[in-house]
């Protein structure tokens, strides 16, 4: 499905970003996977990669910083004769950890810059990219809720960046059409970390609620990333797909 493709992968060392990896080299492409901190995990992914008899490149960046994504571009424009998809998948974690416990207007700050500028950027990187080479995929991330809302203060927060991610993808679409396709993915209640860690009462509501009663895995989003990078999606563009259970609808 993904044969003699390159695909870009952000945010790659865990998680969803790590799994839409892995099913990307199972279709057959070979993969540029970036990290931020977890070098050990985008290595462990690399290595995956590599078992499978794809090629996998790992790179350093900070999707927020300018230079970074300009450094990236550099790097894959040596590395790759094209680059055929570019994943934004990279975000930051404002549920977990140290991110659980920043304020308000930190979170905000956070994710602002990373997933919604970072977004951006990349987006515009990628095009700058792929206009020069005819053509390509650019896959961005969204949230479900981002549609119709959710409670809580990290909802709120995380639904001003990621509503922010859908509209500009589809202004990006229009704009960049025919030759780059740019398309939509909004997990909903899917088990990574945060998930995983969630308490068993709200982890139980969250599968009550869900009409096909259970959580999402990483994987699920993954199979709707390789439907979007394939030339099975090449008649889609500005398009949101949500990976959720039907929660929201």
């Amino acid at each position: 499905m993904l044969e003699r493709k390159n695909v870009l992968v952000t945010g790659a060392s865990s998680g969803i970003g790590r799994a839409i990896a892995l099913r990307c080299a199972h279709a057959g492409a070979d993969l540029a996977i970036t990290y931020r901190k977890n070098q050990q995990g985008a290595d462990a992914t690399a290595r995956e990669i590599r078992s499978l008899g794809r090629r996998a490149e790992v790179l350093r960046i900070d999707i927020s910083r300018e230079a970074d994504i300009q450094s990236l571009t550099a790097q894959l424009s040596r590395q790759f004769a094209r680059l055929d998809v570019w994943i934004n998948n990279a975000g930051a974690d404002i549920l977990t950890g140290d991110g659980g416990r920043l304020s308000r207007l930190q979170k905000l700050d956070l994710v602002l810059a990373v997933d919604l500028r970072g977004t951006v950027l990349a987006s515009w990187a990628a095009v700058d990219l792929m206009q020069k080479q005819g053509g390509g995929s650019i896959i961005n991330m969204a949230w479900d809720h981002a549609i119709q809302g959710m409670e809580g203060e990290n909802p709120v927060v995380y639904a001003a960046a990621k509503g922010g991610v859908a509209s500009f993808s589809r202004s990006l679409a229009r704009d960049v059409a025919p030759d780059i396709r740019v398309n939509i993915l909004a997990p909903g209640f899917i088990e990574t970390a945060f998930g995983e860690e969630a308490n068993p009462k709200f982890r139980q509501k969250v599968t009550d609620m869900t009409p096909l009663r259970r959580w999402g895995k990483p994987d699920d989003v993954a199979g709707a990333a390789v439907f979007l990078a394939s030339d099975d999606a090449a008649f889609l563009t500005g398009q949101t797909i949500m990976v959720n259970g039907g929660v929201v609808m």
